[in-house]
């Protein structure tokens, strides 16, 4: 009697699953991932309780300075939320300070820089070359920081755009209402690029140091961004941010957030891998409209988490999910940073809400 034998093949067993790490590289790179990849901007500080019984002993400027301290702040939302990806806890004005201007909080609230950039001599004084050295202390904190995170989760690493540290250099700290950087473009161009060239520079520079020290990613905070006319930013900020791009040389994805910028033309033509988008930019349009090379980051409106309950966030994430869906290079995240107040267990059934979407 015959047998018919039929013949299957090896056994192969199921791929392995995508670690944190892998799953944010491949979705900044535009390649299918098992879901998108999420973190929060801001998601480590005021909003965790072990940040705030951190800050009863330390200063802000202490747990930034403090290697051992910016690693701990840093892996805290990691190890409450499990984020795919670890934003290093630092400051984008440290940059200015290891130019030569430093910095504080006023007592009122806000920053205070130490002193305005009054004039072009007060700018030629700015020294971008000793970026590396007086921010020794961000590379230790990266040494101490990847480690923890066992390859499991990616690293990101950031700056401040030239455009909005200007803005804060140029009032001499936080304002309501700035206005000399603007200034500055449209009545004194050969001072304002002085001072762009100068932060270009060290800012490219610093960028590097942290890649250098092996963060996998590196964003640009273009906080400042909405502050310029449409027909204006890319004098302002687009071309700084595209130096600095093209000066980073393709070594790990760039993320650029240029908040209140609702224009996306000038955004895609900086080079950078991935666009986060302000809240007011609707995802299906920029779906549409974005080349398939260019990553999507975004875009839920932070304010949600204070006004939302759980369920409704649930709710708002699988609205953003679902219009992103099947889309390579979409990377989960708010509009802008977490809101200080906001609720535990709102932000964990955002987390957890993107999880488990297949």
């Amino acid at each position: 009697m015959n047998h018919l034998l039929t013949f299957t093949g090896p056994r192969t067993s199921p791929p392995p699953p995508m670690t944190s790490r892998q799953r944010f590289l491949d979705a900044c790179h535009c390649l299918p991932t098992d879901r998108p990849p999420i973190w929060m901007m801001r998601q480590a500080g005021r909003c965790l309780p072990e940040y705030r019984a951190l800050k009863q002993s330390y200063s802000f400027l202490e747990l930034v300075r403090t290697p051992e301290l910016a690693c701990e702040v840093t892996l805290q939302p990691i190890r409450r939320f499990g984020f795919d990806a670890a934003i290093l806890f630092s400051d984008i004005l440290v940059v200015p300070e290891a130019m030569g201007q430093g910095y504080h909080f006023r007592e009122t609230g806000g920053i205070a820089m130490d002193f305005a950039l009054n004039d072009a001599d007060a700018i030629r004084r700015l020294e971008p070359s000793a970026i590396e050295d007086r921010l020794d202390y961000v590379s230790k904190a990266l040494a101490l920081i990847r480690p923890q995170l066992g390859g499991q989760t990616a690293l990101l690493g950031f700056a401040g755009s030239p455009w909005t540290l200007a803005n804060f250099m140029l009032e001499g700290g936080s304002s309501k209402h700035p206005s000399r950087a603007l200034e500055l473009l449209r009545e004194a161009p050969a001072t304002f690029r002085l001072l762009f060239e100068k932060l270009t520079l060290a800012i490219t520079r610093f960028l590097d140091q942290q890649i250098a020290a092996g963060v996998d990613a590196v964003q640009i905070f273009d906080s400042h961004g909405g502050l310029l006319p449409p027909e204006l930013f890319g004098e302002g900020s687009g071309r700084w941010m595209r130096e600095i791009i093209a000066g980073l040389q393709k070594k790990v994805p760039v993320i650029v957030f240029s908040k209140g910028t609702r224009s996306w033309k000038p955004l895609l033509e900086l080079g950078a891998s991935v666009i986060s988008l302000d809240p007011k930019l609707h995802l299906s349009e920029i779906r549409r409209i974005f080349p398939g090379h260019v990553g999507i980051q975004g875009n839920l409106a932070p304010e949600l988490l204070l006004h939302l309950s759980p369920d409704e966030l649930r709710a708002a994430t699988r609205d953003l999910l679902e219009r992103m869906r099947g889309r390579p290079g979409y990377l989960f995240n708010l509009g802008h940073g977490v809101p200080p107040a906001a609720p535990l267990e709102n932000i964990g059934s955002v987390v957890d809400t993107v999880r488990r979407f297949q």
